[in-house]
């Protein structure tokens, strides 16, 4: 049970990135950039994505190890790579899963041919996972406490955050003059499932007693573990299908909650672009099958050692560890708050050329500049601390339907992040696929991360006139 418990938490490990989506804001060629930020500088007469392909993102790595750590054949033995991983990693190690699926999504302009306003919608599917490594516990749950007598494990580091949930969407842009866009967009989310644990806290301490082999041992506990739509699978009588209940729920059967997006494109010059935006700043108030199991109290154990089997089974102290800290159950609502994400850029332009056709994201007869570099910041919050990137980026227009960009990012994970982005126009029908990391795909079991997305839309646009 103690190394599964510890493998568990070492697997987990390899799938941390946070939701930053560098390659996608402001690639206004795709309209789905809008999501990022809802004043993106993007136009069309209307577009529709296909439902389910017109957004997919996965995003999966590692902060502070690799697959190839864990698993190589190098004749180091398993439970010696653990270690390794332990010791090199921190207590502020964080696991960030993100996952998203665009279910359908829309939009369309109003107002008349002249105008520059646009109406979006959609819904798409999120998975969330957060989780800071929990060091102390993993080296108590490989080791033991034999060789720590003195030390104090903590259990401020049992930090986990975990959600699937389902956002309806409806948004508003609009470009005020040559200058200036302004947008935002209202957000429904609906949660299907949620399980809370942070602002843990305690210790689990062994120290020596009186006399050879006498022990003492004090446990602290303030541990409380929320969840909503999850409690009814724990039980025996339960006879449904998981994932079935959970999608179920997903998709307005759960927990309901309000938030909004913001952003703004704001030139200085023709071709020089700032651009910002502020997403999921909104709540859920978890209401649907909800259960807190709390453990609470102060446990200390004077004497031997005790051997914990089923041979020799000490029920007097399990009895006495049970009353210390019991487990209490609660019904009671609560409130989560969504990572807010904010975003910003400065861009500069250069190499300009006109239209002579059907453009794909600007206006007819305005100015198009073929290259644009510039670099991103951004933030997230987090419940320790915030998680900060920066990139630096490149786009180019090969041809007058067909974009590249080339990031380059530092994060709290990898400081040799290249990501490239293609978006490409056939017709009506857009493609794009923007992948993170392209250099780690030589060996993905070396990689500390990796992400990808793709879609496709059919976008309408006006007739040069």
């Amino acid at each position: 049970m103690r190394k599964a418990l510890l493998i568990l938490i070492v697997v987990v490990q390899f799938s941390c990135l946070a939701q930053n989506k560098q390659i996608l804001y402001n690639f206004a060629s795709i309209p789905q950039s809008s999501l990022v930020n809802p004043g993106a500088d993007v136009s069309y007469k209307y577009y529709f994505g296909i439902p389910l392909l017109s957004g997919v993102s996965v995003n999966a790595g590692s902060s502070s190890f690799s697959a190839y750590d864990l698993f190589a054949d190098n004749s180091v033995d398993f439970n010696d790579k653990v270690r390794n991983i332990i010791n090199k990693s921190a207590a502020n190690d964080k696991t960030q899963v993100n996952q998203q699926l665009e279910i359908f999504s829309g939009g369309f302009r109003v107002g008349g041919r002249e105008s520059q306003s646009y109406i979006s919608f959609g819904a798409y599917q999120e998975f969330d996972f957060l989780m800071y490594f929990p060091k102390d516990i993993a080296i108590l749950a490989v080791d033991g406490n034999q060789k720590y007598i003195g030390k104090s494990f903590s259990l401020n580091d049992l930090t986990v955050r975990a959600e699937v949930l389902s956002v309806f969407h409806v948004g508003f842009h609009k470009k005020l003059n040559k200058k200036l866009v302004l947008g935002g967009r209202a957000k429904i989310y609906s949660s299907g499932a949620n399980a809370t644990s942070t602002k843990n806290s305690g210790y689990i301490y062994t120290g020596e007693g009186v006399g050879p082999n006498m022990y003492t041992q004090i446990i602290e506990s303030n541990l409380e573990l929320k969840t909503a739509g999850i409690a009814k699978f724990t039980k025996d009588e339960y006879e449904g299908s998981i994932p079935g209940d959970i999608a179920h729920n997903t998709f307005f059967n759960g927990s309901l909650g309000l938030g909004f997006d913001a952003g703004l494109t704001y030139y200085f010059k023709d071709n020089l672009q700032f651009t910002a935006s502020i997403l999921d700043v909104g709540f859920i108030k978890q209401s649907k099958d909800v259960e807190t199991r709390r453990y609470k109290g102060s446990y200390e154990y004077n004497g031997v050692n005790p051997i914990f089997s089923a041979v020799n089974e000490p029920t007097d102290i399990i009895d006495d560890f049970e009353k210390a800290i019991p487990e209490e159950k609660l019904y009671n609502k609560y409130t989560t708050w969504r990572p807010v994400k904010f975003n910003s850029s400065i861009q500069y332009s250069f190499g300009e050329t006109r239209y002579d056709g059907e453009c794909n994201c600007k206006v007819p007869n305005e100015r198009r500049y073929l290259n644009s570099v510039g670099g991103q910041l951004f933030v997230m919050t987090m419940p320790n601390e915030p998680y900060v990137a920066v990139t630096a980026f490149y786009q180019r227009s090969i041809f007058e339907k067909l974009d590249v960009k080339a990031t380059y990012t530092v994060d709290p994970y990898s400081s040799t992040n290249v990501g490239l982005g293609v978006s490409g126009t056939v017709g009506k029908f857009n493609i794009y696929a923007l992948v993170d990391n392209i250099f780690e795909y030589r060996d993905v079991s070396k990689a500390n991360s990796l992400a990808f997305q793709f879609g496709f839309n059919f976008v309408i646009q006006d007739s040069k006139k």
